[in-house]
């Protein structure tokens, strides 16, 4: 019988040897390893052999089963590496075909949109798309925007400087945390506000643009994000006043936020204007503060204002900072504004937290296709 269970071996490593395919491979190992195969059976059947031969027949039989599942396994990794290279050389790969199940259409970011919206306003009135660089020089950003040497926002714990490429054989010198004789002078830019300087370098007055783009500041929590969107706004012409300031962001407020709104001006300071302005609108949700259950309204806290912006008249020593005779603030006046995409989303959609923008949970994304 051991005679047998050798030759059955030998007839099963031949034909594993002789198998060109994986389906060839697999007849093989039903024919000598399936359960009606006779080795298998063998095996089976040694109980019931004396038991002087028990031991021997065993063993022989498990050593040549053992001997040809190793060689299918090894054999069938060479097939099935060959085969896949044949595929991978014969078949082609349509990407243009759309994907199997159908995906139902995208949609635009609920700030994206907002941003668009905000834009597509400040276009019917007349102004340009802009957009400037996030990494930007701290003479845009702070210097030629009138921010003092000490002013807060100028600390590494409100703004994130950036490390300048190292030239060849000199140290690095890393932003805010470099020795003081040698400070970074880049900066992730903390608004979109520097465009004021290289848009009035670029183009002379009349000069109406707005800006929109990412921003960046050390904030996070409900109301605040390390990463935000802003649009910032400028307009330099002769004889402009706040008066004009007040009109246009008017218009704005009442294609944003609807036709009876209202907006006011509350004296304010920022660095780059004067006189500066916080600029509500006028609450879309209540009437003078109350719902029409009597309860006091939760946008705007009963107060029926909500604050949407700042603004103000552009300084004249920003002008200062600009080469060309033609922005001499005895000549030209202007306004500058500038505004957050979340904010108006938040306002309008009457979101909570800041955070869910950016937590692409569709179940709250969907809500605003």
């Amino acid at each position: 019988m051991i005679e047998r269970i050798e030759q059955l071996r030998a007839e099963g490593e031949g034909a594993v040897a002789q198998a060109a395919t994986t389906a060839a491979l697999e007849e093989v190992r039903v024919r000598h390893l399936g359960r009606r195969a006779e080795l298998p059976n063998l095996l089976r059947g040694v109980a019931d052999l004396p038991p002087e031969q028990r031991g021997g027949v065993g063993k022989a039989a498990n050593q040549a089963r053992q001997a040809l599942e190793a060689l299918i396994a090894g054999r069938t990794r060479e097939l099935e590496a060959a085969e896949l290279d044949v595929r991978l050389a014969a078949d082609r790969v349509d990407v243009t075909l759309p994907g199997y199940p159908a995906q139902p259409a995208g949609r635009l970011h609920l700030l994206t949109a907002t941003r668009r919206e905000i834009e597509d306003v400040f276009l019917g009135l007349g102004f340009t798309i802009l957009e400037g660089p996030e990494v930007e020089l701290v003479h845009y950003n702070f210097d030629a925007l009138n921010h003092a040497p000490n002013h807060p926002a100028r600390d590494r714990t409100d703004t994130f400087y950036v490390r300048r490429p190292e030239a060849a054989g000199q140290s690095p010198v890393a932003g805010p945390d470099a020795p003081r004789s040698t400070p970074s002078d880049l900066v992730l830019r903390t608004h979109t506000s520097p465009m004021q300087i290289r848009a009035m370098e670029a183009h002379p007055p009349p000069l109406y643009v707005v800006v929109p783009g990412r921003v960046y500041r050390r904030d996070s929590d409900a109301t605040h994000t390390p990463q935000f969107h802003q649009i910032e706004g400028l307009a330099v012409d002769k004889d402009v006043t706040l008066a004009d300031l007040k009109g246009t962001l008017l218009a704005f407020a009442r294609a944003i936020f609807g036709d009876e709104r209202e907006v006011r001006l509350r004296p304010h300071f920022f660095p780059f204007t004067e006189p500066s302005v916080e600029v509500d609108v006028s609450c879309f949700n209540c009437t003078e503060g109350h719902l029409r259950d009597g309860s006091r309204c939760p946008l705007c806290k009963g107060t029926s204002w909500l604050e949407i912006l700042g603004a103000g008249e552009v300084d004249p020593n920003v002008y200062a900072h600009v080469d060309d005779d033609r922005y001499d603030p005895e000549k030209v006046s202007g306004f500058a504004f500038g505004l957050g995409v979340e904010r108006i989303a938040m306002l309008k959609h009457a979101i909570p937290d800041l955070r869910l923008f950016y937590d692409n949970d569709l179940r709250f994304l969907e809500q605003f296709g």
